[in-house]
């Protein structure tokens, strides 16, 4: 379905009557854009979601991208509570007016991966607070929050171009410990972090894969499940062929990144 234009809407002054408005028309877009199959589709991925539209991810960054970034609309939306509001707010904010408080508020709100997933891959991960938070959240208690610690590891180990071995090695030392929690969205985001900390480089693979192999002889259900898949994954052919030419290829200078994409809904991740 294609996205319509949304008439009348200004961008934000911090005027709360004008924000309410843009809140409003942005509901009203989202509404149009709202399809049974979309509501279903979350359903099948294993999204519980509050109040849910059914709207694509497709048609929410195209509405993100019309809408522009804007940290006061991104904030009333989210105080909506509905499902692909908050999906739109995590893709209009400005990571560079995000603060480790509004980090703190929003996840206290995870109630399901994809929001939590998306939240750290399109956002978090943009901000200088995002390793703080990793090792924050990493020994928090509820379940999605601390899926965000490992969500935000896996997103920092493919954006973070800059950042050296170290941060990832401290990560690792996470992963072993909440790689015990057998709850399904942890452990799965501990397994997601794990092998994209080990496809980083060839120094962070072989940690990895001295991590996965701890892991995959513990006596904890959940570990060795943790650690088999990573063990399996990141000596595979594939990667070490890919690790390989990595080292051998000659050293180019960066291109810019490219726009961030939200992460795909994969039944491996959730």
């Amino acid at each position: 379905m294609p996205v319509k234009r949304i008439p009348g809407t200004k961008k934000a002054t911090g005027n709360d009557a004008l924000v309410a408005e843009e809140v409003e028309a942005a509901l009203k877009a989202l509404e149009r854009l709202s399809t049974k199959r979309d509501r279903d589709n979350l359903v099948r991925f294993g999204i519980t979601a509050t109040r849910p539209f059914g709207v694509s991810m497709a048609n929410l960054k195209v509405l993100a991208k019309r809408l522009g970034r804007n940290h006061e609309l991104a904030a009333g939306l989210w105080d909506t509570g509905r499902y692909e509001a908050r999906m739109l707010a995590t893709l209009v904010d400005d990571p560079a007016l995000v603060t480790p408080a509004q980090m703190e508020r929003w996840c206290r709100d995870f109630d399901n991966w994809g929001i939590c997933d998306t939240a750290c891959f399109v956002l978090f991960d943009r901000t200088p607070y995002a390793w703080a938070k990793v090792s924050e959240w990493s020994s928090r208690r509820e379940e999605f929050v601390k899926r965000g610690a490992f969500a935000l590891l896996a997103c920092l180990a493919l954006h973070d171009k800059h950042a050296g071995d170290e941060p990832f090695l401290e990560g690792l030392r996470l992963i072993e410990q909440g790689a015990t929690d057998d709850r399904n969205f942890v452990k799965k985001g501990v397994s997601w972090a794990i092998r994209l900390v080990g496809r980083r480089n060839a120094a962070l693979n072989a940690a990895s894969v001295a991590v996965a192999r701890r892991l995959a002889d513990s006596e904890n259900a959940a570990a060795r499940w943790v650690g088999r898949g990573a063990l399996k994954e990141l000596t595979s052919a594939a990667v070490q062929g890919k690790l390989t030419s990595r080292r051998r290829a000659p050293s180019r200078p960066k291109a810019a990144a490219p726009p961030a994409r939200a992460p795909r809904r994969e039944k491996s991740r959730t």
